[in-house]
């Protein structure tokens, strides 16, 4: 990417407005090549690989808005290091997690030592009541979000999801996806912060 362009896309994201979601696509765009590179180089799906982009741009938008990114380096070296970093971490885990049949233990761990009868009537409970959070905090991130999650619920693609809420592309939908659900999770965060 020449100056220039880097120079647009840094400016446009910076402005905010409507513009700015046609130059976080041109974010997007621009480096998507690192998911075919990250496969070969890490050995990891292009799945993983492409979810671990969208992250990437995700947090390079946020470090732009929020001014972290100085312009020390240029905005392809910046992606790059960052993209590199999260595919070693995915690696990391994958590597730390291998053998266990979970990677965290679920709070209610206990359940499991009650006997069969009490321990799904008592599970079902406790999905009952986290499905409820979730729902419940579903409200409060915004109705575009909330439809758009819900959609994906329901086995929609994000391709399907774009032509059906107006999204210039999947790859729109899946970066707003994986925005919508980063709100989502701090919801969920601070009320498990809350019962502590």
């Amino acid at each position: 990417m020449d100056p220039a362009s880097e120079n647009l896309i840094l400016n446009g994201l910076r402005s905010g407005g409507l513009s700015r979601h046609h130059f976080e696509k041109e974010l997007y765009i621009s480096f998507f090549y690192l998911i075919k590179e990250a496969a070969k180089k890490y050995g990891i799906e292009s799945e993983e690989a492409s979810s671990v982009y969208s992250d990437t741009i995700i947090v390079i938008i946020k470090n732009i808005i929020s001014g972290k990114f100085e312009g020390r380096s240029s905005l392809k070296t910046y992606t790059y290091q960052i993209f590199s970093n999260k595919c070693v971490d995915l690696l990391r885990k994958k590597t730390t997690n291998k053998g266990k049949l979970e990677d965290t233990m679920p709070y209610d761990s206990l359940v499991y030592e009650l006997p069969d009868e009490t321990r799904s009537v008592i599970q079902a409970l406790i999905d009952k009541d986290e499905r409820q959070q979730v729902i419940d905090r579903l409200q409060e991130i915004g109705d575009k979000c909330k439809e758009l999650l819900l959609l994906f619920e329901d086995g929609y693609n994000d391709k399907e999801i774009a032509g059906h809420m107006n999204y210039q592309s999947a790859d729109v939908v899946k970066t707003t996806r994986l925005r919508c659900l980063e709100k989502l999770k701090m919801k969920l965060t601070r009320i498990l912060h809350q019962n502590e």
